[in-house]
């Protein structure tokens, strides 16, 4: 126990270094507090300049609340759980493997710092997007987890910073299942996959934002507004009462199996889920509404 208590005190100290590292000293291309703020002032221009829904307000329903939630869960929610969970999370199952006398390197497939850069990182964010589609799957199905994801699919107006309203509960079961997968490949640099992470906010941020795009021909490879607006429609068909579109940056997955929805434009289409205006509106609300409801 004395080994875990150490692991999150010293997560706690690295990342709150960290944090101030990327808020203090800007010196490196792949820091993220202001990688942030400019991927989601990018898209904001472009929701003002090219709108989809016109009479939509640039400071839509929700705005300052979603802005809250993107610094919160992308920074805030790190420091205060997610870096020590994933890191003690990290030690448990290396303390598992070490009973049956393995390490964690036994179980890697390959390494791909073997293999040309370009193609490891399309690797690690193919396997990556992924699981995550099919995490993203679960919190639809499982009842317990839906109460979570429910905060995501409370906007009732789409926006840029949407991508982030999310529940706490939700990366920890985005990282706690993406986990064994990504260590079986192992080696990654932080700076390259710095490239991942961005290019997949991007697409989240365009993804929510109030534009009408589709991509063209890539609309079956990438998720884009015209396809992610249609995941977010509180009236879904029957034969889809679990949802649709579950693409975070790739699109393929759904047409792969089947769960692409696109019946026409969703421009205007009403937002939610059943019973959404019983939802709290705010965010200590929404933050303890999965616990009352359980309870």
């Amino acid at each position: 126990m004395e080994k875990y208590i150490e692991v999150i005190s010293k997560s706690y100290h690295n990342y709150w270094n960290y944090l101030k590292h990327q808020i203090f000293e800007v010196n490196n291309w792949d820091n993220f507090f202001y990688g942030l703020i400019i991927i989601s002032i990018v898209v904001w221009v472009l929701e003002i300049l090219f709108p989809w829904r016109k009479n939509q307000s640039i400071f839509r329903k929700d705005f300052w609340l979603d802005t809250f939630y993107m610094f919160f869960n992308f920074f805030l929610l790190n420091l205060i759980v997610l870096i020590a969970l994933s890191n003690t999370a990290a030690e448990v199952f290396n303390d598992v493997l070490s009973v049956v006398g393995l390490q964690l390197s036994d179980l890697q497939l390959f390494d791909v710092d073997d293999m040309p850069k370009a193609l490891g990182l399309f690797i690690f964010f193919v396997l990556r997007d992924f699981v995550q589609w099919n995490t993203h799957r679960l919190l639809h199905r499982v009842p317990f987890l839906w109460n979570f994801h429910k905060v995501h699919h409370s906007v009732k107006e789409m926006g840029f910073a949407a991508h982030l309203r999310y529940n706490w509960m939700e990366p920890v079961v985005y990282n706690s299942l993406l986990y064994i997968p990504i260590a079986i490949i192992g080696g990654f640099d932080a700076k390259d996959v710095a490239i991942i992470y961005f290019f997949a906010i991007a697409i989240g941020h365009l993804n929510h934002a109030n534009l009408g795009w589709n991509y063209g021909p890539l609309k079956y490879v990438l998720n884009n507004p015209k396809m992610h607006i249609w995941h977010h429609a509180k009236n879904l068909p029957k034969h889809a009462k679990y949802g649709v579109n579950y693409g975070l940056t790739l699109s393929i997955w759904d047409y792969i199996f089947k769960t692409n929805y696109i019946p026409h434009d969703g421009r205007d289409i009403e937002l939610g889920f059943e019973n959404d205006d019983k939802f709290p509106k705010n965010f200590i609300g929404q933050t303890i509404y999965p616990i009352k409801t359980e309870r």
